[in-house]
């Protein structure tokens, strides 16, 4: 009997309406947009004014449910790979399935910061495989404009809101999610961080007046650190695969910085034509940037096309996954 192949069937991607200029930011706090681009790369972001996470993660589910023609009660599993839930509990997968009208559906949340949909797709993988499920789905959203200090000139130009949805299924042998390497390194707590809000620090007047509950990046140390490991292990899984820089069809890499990205494509021999890249528009929406440009580029995709994800994020945790896409794209992102 062979084994069963888990591929990502469909895709749908939830973005915010209002923009955030560099040009707007540049009011709020010392910078400018030609620092900005000349440094990461972001021209402007989404930004959710109403709502939370769970919004933009069912707004995204059912876009994925009418585009795919999946009925609700057809859903299995749901994961929501997420840093900014609603609530410390209930998991915002279970607000997301309530939301969108998946009654039978059992989920969870999992937390993996930037690498969250990759750590998320691999769990999926295993659901699909071992036979217990037929469909699963994965949910990538972060409302990181709840927890980004806009006086902080070295975070806030960086993130932006968004969700992106993928259903997960048994494809045709030889299609689907082919490998995946996934790493953490704890000990990079102290590089890039939310001080306060856990157990170790939970909420007092002192880490609000001490603005604790908002992104800590120690920049520089987070930069070298990235551009080492997503360059590594992405030229590993190729090399894992026998995978050469021509037969691959594109590369997904997380949109953090645009310096990262360059830098990731040159170690793996790829050029700039075959990597997905919006972080001009969109900024970094943490778990939600790799499905937003798979689900950008998703009529450009045709099936068989070798993909590699990869994403590095705070944790540390760090990975790549190397897919051939199971079905042509139909263009339709609206």
């Amino acid at each position: 009997m062979s084994k069963i192949a888990a591929g990502i069937t469909g895709i749908h991607g939830w973005i915010p309406e209002y923009r955030l200029t560099n040009d707007e930011l540049s009011t709020m706090v010392e910078t400018t947009d030609e620092w900005i681009m000349q440094r990461i790369g972001i021209k402007e972001r989404r930004i959710l004014k109403e709502g939370a996470t769970s919004d933009m993660g069912a707004e995204s589910v059912k876009g994925l449910l009418e585009k795919t023609g999946t009925k609700p009660e057809e859903i299995e599993v749901v994961i929501c790979a997420t840093i900014t839930a609603d609530y410390h509990f209930p998991s915002t997968a279970n607000l997301i399935c309530d939301k969108a009208g998946l009654k039978r559906a059992w989920s969870f949340d999992l937390s993996a910061a930037c690498s969250g949909f990759l750590f998320g797709l691999q769990t999926a993988v295993q659901f699909i495989e071992s036979g217990a499920y037929k469909k699963v789905i994965l949910v990538g959203a972060d409302m990181m404009s709840s927890i980004t200090n806009y006086t902080d000139r070295t975070t806030c130009p960086l993130f932006g809101d968004g969700a992106g949805a993928v259903l997960i299924e048994p494809v045709e042998e030889g299609l689907g999610i082919k490998d995946a390497i996934l790493e953490v390194d704890g000990s990079g707590v102290n590089h890039l961080q939310m001080k306060a809000g856990g157990s170790l620090n939970p909420s007092s007047h002192k880490t609000v007046e001490a603005r604790e509950h908002f992104v800590y990046q120690d920049g520089q140390a987070v930069f070298k650190v990235a551009v080492s490991k997503m360059a590594d292990v992405s030229v590993e899984i190729m090399k894992k695969n026998d995978l050469k820089p021509e037969e691959l069809h594109w590369l997904v890499p997380h949109q953090a910085n645009m310096r990262i990205i360059e830098a990731v494509a040159r170690r793996m021999g790829i050029p700039k034509e075959k990597v997905m890249i919006n972080i001009e528009k969109y900024g970094n929406t943490t778990a939600a940037t790799i499905p937003l440009c798979l689900w950008e580029w998703e009529s450009k995709l045709k099936k068989g096309d070798n993909l590699v994800l990869a994403a590095f994020g705070g944790g540390f945790t760090w990975g790549s996954i190397y897919l051939r896409w199971a079905y042509d794209g139909n263009g339709n992102n609206d």
